[in-house]
Order: structure tokens, then C-alpha cells, then sequence
């Protein structure tokens, strides 16, 4: 549906991308963006892991035991590596990543019952589990990318298994190398 991405390729002047992986926890962020990263030298940039390595937020959420993620704080932490380019940034949210750090934003999907079975394993609570699976029955996650982005510089994937994954890492290692050769 959104996969324009010659149209992407044409339009940003540096041989070292970005890449933005988004999506409802549980579709595979993470999984996606340490494999792609792995195949082409890229930078993982995972924001909830830098949230608590690095204190970029306002404090602890006990209801949903979670850091509150301070969005000024994460956008001045990575400013640099960003312009830098070669990085592929992962996070569940995308409306507060300054337009110009991306060349790409994936958005990630998956069955609910994936969501549910993922995010089960993680040991989430049944009010957090039923968020996410409703979030992503809502497609807030790709709602926000549309409101957040051109359209031309967003892809929709599917990301329900290890075969979906292997096909979606290959689409985008073939997107960075075709971009890296401009």
C-alpha cells in the first residue's frame, strides 16, 4: 500500500540513511532492526533501551512499569549520531522524531494473537497485553506515522513470523544498498 520507495531513494542527498522501525510492541522492532543492522553495518538505535541507560526520561510509570520517556531529552541525545546518518532508530511512537532525521519509516504489523503471545512472553501485565492488541486493531502506531510523514517515505510490513521477518530485513537491505549507491 505505501511501498514507494524509489520515489524515497530520490529524495534525500546522503549516502548514509535513516531508517525508523515503528510499531505496536510485539510486531518485531526490534528482531528487524538488529538483523538489518547486522547485514549492513548500520547503528541500532533502540530508544527504550536508551531511555534507561542513558535517564532520558521523567521518571518511573508504575502503573504500567515503564519510564515516562522525556521526548526532548531522547531528540537532543541523538541529534548528532542522526545527522551523522547509518542509523536505524526503533521505538513504538514516531510523532516527536524531527521530520529531516529519516529517509525511511517502517511500520511494523501483526496478528493480535502474535501481539498477545509476544507480549505474554515478556510477562506484561493483561492490562498492558490488551492495550497493545487494541492499539494495534486501532493501527495507532501507522495513524501516527501517516500524521507524522509523507506517505512516499513509509512502508507497511507484515511481521508475523521468522519468514516474514528474513523478507522483510532482505526488502531493506536492498533499499540501503540502493540508496547507499546514489
Amino acid at each position: 500500500k505505501h511501498q514507494h520507495t524509489n520515489n524515497i531513494m530520490a529524495s534525500h542527498p546522503s549516502s548514509r540513511p535513516n531508517i525508523l522501525i515503528t510499531g505496536t510492541p510485539g510486531t518485531g522492532k526490534t528482531s528487524t532492526a538488529e538483523a538489518l543492522c547486522m547485514s549492513t553495518g548500520m547503528r541500532h538505535l533502540e530508544i527504550g533501551k536508551l531511555v534507561k541507560e542513558q535517564e532520558l526520561h521523567s521518571g518511573f510509570d508504575e502503573k504500567w512499569n515503564s519510564y515516562t520517556l522525556d521526548e526532548d531529552k531522547v531528540c537532543d541525545a541523538l541529534e548528532t549520531q542522526m545527522c551523522e546518518g547509518g542509523n536505524v532508530v526503533d521505538h513504538h511512537g514516531c510523532d516527536f522524531f524531527p521530520l529531516r532525521w529519516f529517509d525511511l519509516i517502517v511500520v511494523l504489523r501483526a496478528d493480535n494473537t502474535k501481539i498477545f503471545d509476544r507480549l505474554s512472553k515478556r510477562g506484561y501485565t493483561k492490562e498492558k497485553i490488551n492495550e497493545n492488541v487494541e492499539a494495534e486493531i486501532f493501527q495507532v502506531c501507522l495513524d501516527e506515522a501517516m500524521e507524522s510523514y509523507p506517505a512516499e517515505k513509509i512502508i507497511v510490513m507484515n511481521s508475523n513470523g521468522a519468514d516474514e521477518l528474513e523478507a522483510n530485513v532482505a526488502k531493506l537491505e536492498q533499499w540501503v544498498r540502493e540508496r547507499s549507491a546514489l
